[in-house]
């Protein structure tokens, strides 16, 4: 489809190769691609810093491993509990019998699932679950912030109308959008999915950061959770697909929860995590006063053995 963003128009094909099999074709989509390439930055991640979080790489891979197909199952299942979705038959909900695979993914329900699969994961290989968390935070950001675009080629993840003549972007699937919800279908919308990748890159950079000097296990997770939350909430008011509880948008709502709840938590307990450095007492290596003691004995030493030898040689 033709895509307009700031200006610049765009030919967009969701598809990014087939593979035929005889009379069996496969249609690979740019949106999984994507996906993949997120999850991959988030792997390499690990693999390169996972001695800053104290964890052992096999066991950071064992947990990946069977979390990361159980989750985007988890995804598939918020979608289709908050959309409203009515499955004909149970191989739907898999993408059985659909070229496209599994279609309706809702990343809290992504999020969500990994973090409790990830935790039982974590029991069951013996790996400290809060180190897992920081960690696997930092690889989220990742693998958000590359796959957003993942719905700029699906022309989905958009939000209403700009109020600009420049700013924003227009599809098809726009206009049918803006059509259905009363909108002028000409309108720009608004770019979420940009706003939401470049928010999460953001976060991912300042993660990094502050994982170099961490105070305690489970500070990254917690600024996850603050940056993260309070980003993705208004970045949500502003889409025209949410998921909805009645007249509320779900992930919006969950999101401003997410922000509140972690910010209370890394207040509390960076503020014990500080206060418990400032109550340690450190050992010298060498006491001060005892070394200048030494020293000075050690001179009145020097100074008899030299009296003793000038009165022999006298």
């Amino acid at each position: 489809m033709e895509v307009v963003i700031f200006g610049l128009k765009l030919n967009v094909d969701p598809i990014a190769f087939t593979i035929k099999l005889g009379d069996f074709e496969w249609s690979i989509y740019w949106y999984g691609v994507i996906i993949a390439l997120g999850f991959l930055g988030a792997l390499v991640y690990a693999m390169k810093y996972y001695k800053r979080f104290n964890l052992d790489l096999n066991r950071i891979l064992d947990v990946v491993l069977v979390t990361t197909p159980l989750a985007i199952l988890c995804a598939r299942a918020y979608y289709v509990i908050f959309d409203g979705e009515k499955l004909e038959s149970f191989g739907e909900f898999f993408g059985f019998g659909s070229d496209s695979g599994i279609s309706g993914l809702a990343i809290y329900g992504g999020v969500i699932g990994a973090f409790l699969i990830g935790a039982g994961m974590c029991i069951i290989r013996k790996v400290n679950i809060l180190d897992m968390f920081d960690i696997a935070a930092i690889g989220f950001l990742i693998g958000q912030g590359v796959g957003r675009w993942g719905n700029f080629i699906n022309q989905e993840a958009f939000g209403g109308p700009t109020g600009s003549s420049w700013w924003g972007m227009t599809s098809e699937n726009v206009v049918y959008d803006f059509t259905v919800n009363g909108y002028d279908p000409n309108a720009l919308a608004h770019p979420c999915f940009l706003y939401e990748s470049l928010w999460c890159i953001a976060g991912f950079f300042l993660l990094h950061h502050f994982s170099k000097k961490r105070l305690f296990s489970g500070q990254m997770v917690l600024m996850y959770g603050v940056w993260y939350g309070f980003g993705r909430g208004f970045i949500e008011l502003l889409r025209t697909d949410s998921l909805m509880l009645g007249k509320i948008k779900v992930s919006s709502l969950l999101s401003f929860a997410l922000c509140l709840g972690a910010g209370a938590l890394l207040y509390a307990f960076t503020k014990k995590a500080k206060n418990s450095d400032e109550g340690k007492v450190y050992d010298e290596m060498f006491n001060a006063d005892d070394e200048t003691e030494n020293i000075e004995e050690k001179s009145v030493e020097i100074d008899a053995e030299s009296e003793e030898e000038t009165e022999e040689n006298e």
